[in-house]
C-alpha cells in the first residue's frame, strides 16, 4: 500500500541507468556517436568553453598555427640556424687553436739541411711547449726549436709572408715564418764537459756517444772542439748533418761560448706531422742512457756532502780528546 500511495503523488520514475561501455569499446568510433533523435551537446569538445573555441584541432590545446606550445603556454623557443651559428664557432675555434699554439703544441717548418736525416727541408714539426711551464729542462739528446740567442742567424734572409700566412701562422695553423728559430739536438745540459778531437766521437762526461742518427757520411765534429764546461742553466747544441750546421761550436766567441740559454728555448720537437709518408717521432737516443753520462753530476752533490761533514767530524772528534784529557 505505501508505495501505490507514493507513486501516485506523480513522481517519475527511476529508469535503470545504462550501464558505461568497457574501456576498450571506447576506441571504437560508434560509441562517440549520439543515439538517434538525441540532442547535440554544445559542449561535446574537450574544452569548457563552446565547440567553436575548440577549433577544428579537436581540443588538444594546439594553437591556430598548429605549433606545439610549452607547458607555461608560451611558444618554444626556435633553434637558430646553422650560418647564424657559424660565426661563433669559428670563433670558439680560432681561439682554441690560440691557446694550444700558446700552452700546448706549435708547428715549426724544417728551413735548411741541417738535421738531415732525422728531419728534411720542408717537414713540419711538432713541438711540445707544455711541459716547460713545469719548471721542465732540455735532457740530452732532444731535438729542441730555440730562438736565435743572439748573432746565429746574422744575415740569413727572413721570408716575408702574406696576410692570409701572418695570420695562420699567429693563431697556429701553419708554421711561423717570421721568428728566428732554430732546431738542433741537444748534446750536452748544464754541469755536463763536452768535448771532440779531430776524427774522433764527441765526449759528454768522459763518455763517448755512439751518434748513430747522424746523416751517413758525416764525421762527429769538423772542426775539433773542446773540452767546454757547460753553465747551468744552458745547453750545448748541434746537428745531425755536422758538415752542414752552424752549431754551438761555430759560436763560441759569442756571449755564452756557443751555448744556448734554457729560456731561449720553445721546446721540444716530438713528431713530424707532414708530409704523412714521414710521420714519425723523435725519441731521444739509447746513446744518451748510458751508464756513468750523469756521474759528474751524481759525483758533485756527493763530494758537497763530504765536504760539509768533515768540520763536524772533525769538531766532534775534538770534543771527544777533551773529554778524555779531563777524565
Amino acid at each position: 500500500m505505501a508505495v501505490g500511495a507514493r507513486s501516485g503523488h506523480g513522481e517519475p520514475e527511476e529508469r535503470p541507468q545504462r550501464p558505461h561501455p568497457p574501456a576498450a569499446a571506447m576506441t571504437d568510433d560508434s560509441t562517440d556517436r549520439p543515439e538517434p533523435g538525441a540532442p547535440r551537446d554544445a559542449g561535446a569538445g574537450d574544452g569548457d568553453g563552446p565547440a567553436g573555441a575548440q577549433g577544428t584541432g579537436g581540443g588538444d590545446g594546439d594553437s591556430e598555427s598548429g605549433e606545439e606550445s610549452a607547458g607555461d603556454g608560451r611558444r618554444p623557443r626556435q633553434q637558430r640556424s646553422f650560418w647564424k651559428e657559424l660565426p661563433l664557432l669559428i670563433g670558439i675555434a680560432l681561439v682554441l687553436a690560440l691557446l694550444i699554439k700558446t700552452f700546448l703544441v706549435q708547428a715549426f717548418s724544417i728551413p735548411s739541411d741541417s738535421m738531415m736525416n732525422t728531419l728534411q727541408r720542408g717537414d713540419r714539426v711538432l713541438v711540445d711547449k707544455l711541459t716547460p711551464w713545469f719548471g721542465s729542462e732540455p735532457e740530452r739528446g732532444e731535438v729542441v726549436v730555440f730562438h736565435d740567442p743572439g748573432g746565429w742567424l746574422e744575415g740569413e734572409p727572413t721570408p716575408q709572408p702574406n696576410v692570409l700566412q701572418k695570420v695562420l701562422s699567429f693563431i697556429g695553423l701553419m708554421p711561423s715564418a717570421e721568428e728566428k728559430d732554430l732546431i738542433k739536438r741537444v748534446i750536452a745540459v748544464g754541469g755536463d764537459t763536452v768535448s771532440c778531437k779531430e776524427g774522433g766521437k764527441v765526449v759528454v762526461n768522459g763518455k763517448e756517444l755512439d751518434e748513430t742518427y747522424l746523416r751517413p757520411g758525416s764525421v762527429p765534429c769538423d772542426p775539433a772542439f773542446g773540452p767546454v764546461k757547460v753553465p747551468k742553466g744552458r745547453i750545448w747544441v748541434m746537428g745531425d748533418n755536422r758538415q752542414n750546421s752552424l752549431d754551438s761550436r761555430f759560436h763560441m766567441e759569442l756571449a755564452g761560448g756557443g751555448t744556448v740559454s734554457n729560456d731561449e728555448v720553445v721546446g721540444r720537437a716530438v713528431v713530424i706531422a707532414w708530409p704523412v709518408t714521414r710521420w714519425s717521432t723523435l725519441p731521444v737516443p739509447d746513446t744518451f742512457d748510458q751508464p756513468g753520462l750523469n756521474q759528474a753530476l751524481a759525483v758533485a752533490p756527493g763530494a758537497m756532502g763530504v765536504a760539509g761533514a768533515l768540520p763536524l767530524v772533525l769538531w766532534r772528534r775534538k770534543k771527544r780528546a777533551a773529554r778524555h784529557t779531563a777524565e
